[in-house]
């Protein structure tokens, strides 16, 4: 795999984190993603294209729109600048494989997610089921490229697993998630599910440790309490991008310790989603 690859996956990611600003901003109001154009929210002149270069005309314009000078968020080139390195991790990762355009869609429509539950405390349906379709579609033509059906066996048995277990959880206590939580599990299980299950398992205990740390230390330092609401989308997201990238070794160590014959020659006998 050359370098050059990665660079123009990375380039692409800053071309879709552009994207992702305008569907954050606009989907929760309902509005369309693709018109009008993109235009400045103070003053509503439209943005010029030497405006619209990520990361970089941000930086040249000082923070500010060009026509009323008023502030333009951190947000913009922060998902931007992510989604750009984000693209280029998952590049280096899988390569020019099958699999890497639905990594790609997954990683795009989780930082979407998480930027809305942030801001919002928000899980846009409009960009749940879009996310869910694409990544399920990209599944289906890297199955059917690389002949690995099973995949998606497994795919389909995390999604609805995901689902039903964060259904119960929302039913039995409806403060602890909400209902965006347990669509969002489904997408998580969908998304995963075809590096196998324990991917699926490393991206919920991961991301809802880091949540707990944060939220203890929050607390410890009195910004926040027991009754202060939690953007634990957020937090998923984090965890699941962070198993695509390095559970890798994780879940193979985990996998050694209970198969004899891995232990033995360091190999695990059998994996789930990464048959010979």
């Amino acid at each position: 795999m050359s370098s050059m690859f990665v660079v123009i996956i990375g380039l692409l990611g800053l071309a879709v984190g552009s994207f992702l600003n305008v569907a954050v901003s606009r989907v929760p109001a309902g509005r369309s993603v693709v018109r009008p154009g993109s235009a400045c929210p103070g003053c509503s002149t439209p943005i010029a294209a030497r405006d619209n270069i990520p990361v970089v005309s941000w930086l040249l314009l000082a923070r500010r729109c060009r026509a009323c000078r008023v502030p333009i968020p951190a947000r913009y080139p922060l998902l931007e600048a992510l989604t750009g390195l984000l693209f280029a991790a998952e590049a280096l990762r899988f390569g020019p494989s099958a699999v890497l355009p639905a990594a790609l869609v997954f990683t795009a429509g989780l930082l979407a997610l998480a930027a809305c539950d942030a801001e919002l405390f928000l899980l846009p349906l409009r960009l749940v089921y879009p996310t869910l379709g694409l990544t399920a579609a990209c599944l289906l033509a890297a199955a059917a490229a690389t002949g690995q059906w099973y995949r998606l066996g497994v795919t389909a048995a995390c999604a609805v697993g995901a689902f039903a277990v964060f259904f119960a959880l929302h039913w039995v206590r409806p403060a602890w998630l909400g209902f965006g939580d347990v669509r969002l599990a489904g997408l998580l299980g969908t998304g995963l599910g075809w590096f196998g299950p324990w991917y699926l398992v490393l991206a919920v205990v991961g991301g809802s440790f880091v949540g707990l740390l944060m939220g203890l230390g929050l607390m410890a330092a009195g910004r926040m309490t027991r009754d202060t609401r939690i953007p634990f989308g957020v937090f998923l997201a984090v965890g699941a991008i962070a198993a695509i990238l390095v559970g890798a070794p994780v879940v193979h160590w985990y996998e050694s310790l209970s198969d004899p014959y891995a232990n033995a020659t360091g190999v695990p006998f059998t994996t789930v989603g990464h048959r010979p």
